[in-house]
């Protein structure tokens, strides 16, 4: 659970995508020491050594033989407590803390290709392609909608969101009749992909995901837009593209 501090006193919040390099990792390293606690309770269910003991996916398994038991078996067993080793208390419960001593560094490319209607300023994206790479992925399908989300919010900021205030510091567009906030209308198909490099600065590989796409998308398509009419002596439109400031560009560029 993040952000309900009756069940996490402790931490910050899920900014700069650190919900599983930070929080995740906090994860791997008290869920470490609860398989440490069961050990030496599933030697004593097993009647074996812990040093000959192996546990993956979810079982401890004495090494050499097929005697094994779940680690849901160990927590019954501690649950209720009617056969334990000598002074050992019957609880798994474990906490840890993880403080990562660096970033995690992720990167890709981002590829966008626009027409420009000429006579209106209209843009339109033709092709958005993109790769990129958050380390080692723990669930597909929430990258994907995480990259999807990011690329929407971050082409909505090169074409079409805007706070407009007045002269007076107020603003102007604060309803959702003036604020355009696109819809699935107004975006094209995505071609998604993804290299994975593990991250070097956290157990679990894995790094940041949820900036990807706005990171990348608002100046992709933005640069996209000035290709498109570099040739008609454009070389600057102020963001978001807008048909009507596009349509200027367009004009002022061949008036020069």
């Amino acid at each position: 659970l993040h952000g309900d501090t009756q069940s996490s006193p402790r931490g910050l919040d899920t900014y700069g995508s650190r919900s599983l390099t930070v929080g995740g990792s906090a994860i791997v390293k008290a869920a470490e020491r609860v398989v440490a606690k069961a050990k030496p309770i599933a030697a004593h269910m097993l009647e074996c050594a812990e040093d000959d003991l192996e546990f993956t996916g979810g079982r401890f398994t004495v090494r050499g033989t097929d005697k094994s038991v779940g680690i849901q078996d160990v927590a019954l067993a501690v649950f209720t407590a009617h056969d334990l080793p000598d002074g050992m208390e019957p609880h798994l419960d474990s906490e840890a803390v993880y403080d990562p001593e660096n970033f995690s560094f992720p990167h890709g490319t981002h590829l966008c290709a626009t027409e420009v209607d000429t006579e209106t300023g209209k843009v339109h994206i033709r092709s958005y392609v993109c790769v990129d790479d958050v380390g080692k992925v723990i669930n597909p399908l929430i990258v994907e909608g995480q990259v999807h989300g990011g690329l929407v919010q971050g082409i909505a900021q090169a074409l079409y969101e805007e706070a407009v205030h007045d002269e007076t510091g107020t603003l102007t567009n604060g309803t959702f009749a003036d604020y355009h906030v696109p819809t699935a209308a107004d975006m094209p198909s995505f071609t998604l992909d993804r290299t994975e490099t593990p991250s070097t600065t956290n157990p679990l590989g894995a790094k940041g995901v949820g900036e990807a796409g706005t990171i990348a998308s608002t100046p992709a398509v933005v640069n996209a837009v000035i290709d498109a009419i570099r040739h008609l002596g454009v070389s600057e439109v102020e963001m978001p593209c807008t048909p009507l400031r596009v349509w200027r560009a367009i004009q002022q560029g061949g008036a020069r």
